[in-house]
């Protein structure tokens, strides 16, 4: 079969396409004929050898990719034969970036027909994530919710999550068409955060609302910005940080202004039942229509493509590698 290959850590252009076995699933595995694998940003910065949180680089040579779609091609010992032919998401831990792939039955989410390949890759982890966020976040009615990178994986999802609780949404991102992908998504407000007083926009627009909550996964300096943008009492939930640096918070801006700050990521998101229900509900979501991901698709061998995309903040939404 045809996988992506990392043997040594660098630029994007290390991942290379090569021919190798085919995985042979051992007892409680099943091989994934693989239709689309997901790309993340994290994986781009593990390529490079840079440890990202609790996540070490991994032992080379290795093919990277944690979740895909497809049909089981071949179970091990063990499995019911029942999953042979089925459309599945899992996530597999490593081995994603491949025509197939190996995936333990317990990691199986079977899919509907309703529900597209590349848009349950987008809801087995981002959508996930997004909904345990959420969660915290408990968004209402009476929020002004001010969004960064809102056309990201993540953003574009807290957007729509957004409106559809009925709060007023600001959308921040970088570029003429990300903005104009923001607007397309549903935000009241759209900002461009390369134009150097975006802040000053943010307020002229909300003409006298203040914001009361912020979704923060860029960090450094623009969520330094969006920080300051907080009205009295705000929330501020960061869940990562793009830039490469976390928001500085300092214990003045709580005490002062009456804010309070949050790490979204972690046990305070995840509900009963665990990540699955958090996985379980993305899927739901997703079939019914209600989330609707937007997705950067790049084939297979282009995926040092899809790496440098996402390092350079051109992708929009979920990027996703297809087979």
């Amino acid at each position: 079969m045809r996988a992506i290959r990392l043997h040594t850590f660098g630029p994007a252009e290390n991942l290379r396409l090569e021919e190798v076995a085919d995985p042979v699933p051992a007892e409680g595995q099943v091989r994934i004929d693989v239709r689309v694998s997901g790309v993340h940003l994290i994986e781009a910065r593990l390529r490079r050898g840079i440890a990202v949180g609790p996540h070490r680089p991994p032992p080379l040579p290795i093919t990277p990719g944690a979740e895909v779609a497809g049909v089981v091609g071949a179970v091990g010992p063990g499995v019911a034969a029942d999953w042979l032919g089925r459309r599945v998401v899992a996530q597999v831990g490593e081995g994603g970036y491949a025509e197939q792939a190996l995936a333990d039955v317990g990691a199986l989410y079977p899919l509907s027909e309703e529900l597209a390949d590349e848009v349950a890759v987008a809801a087995i982890t981002t959508g996930a994530t997004a909904q345990g966020i959420l969660g915290v976040a408990g968004l209402t009615e009476r929020d002004v919710v001010l969004v960064m990178a809102a056309a990201g994986g993540l953003g574009s999802l807290f957007v729509q999550a957004g409106r559809a609780a009925g709060a007023l949404v600001v959308g921040v991102a970088g570029g003429r068409a990300k903005v104009d992908r923001v607007r397309t998504l549903g935000a009241d407000v759209a900002v461009d955060y390369r134009v150097p007083n975006w802040p000053e926009r943010v307020r002229e627009a909300l003409a006298g609302h203040e914001v009361g909550v912020v979704l923060d996964g860029v960090g450094g300096a623009l969520g330094r910005q969006a920080l300051e943008l907080l009205g009295p009492g705000g929330r501020f939930l960061m869940y990562g940080w793009a830039s490469g640096e976390p928001t500085e918070i300092g214990t003045r801006d709580l005490v002062e202004r009456q804010l309070s700050a949050t790490w979204a990521i972690g046990p305070n998101m995840v509900p009963p039942g665990g990540r699955r229900a958090l996985i379980t509900r993305a899927l739901d979501e997703a079939a019914s229509g209600r989330l609707v991901p937007t997705i950067t698709r790049f084939p297979l061998a282009r995926a040092a493509d899809a790496h440098a995309a996402l390092e350079n903040r051109t992708a929009e939404g979920k990027v996703v590698l297809t087979v």
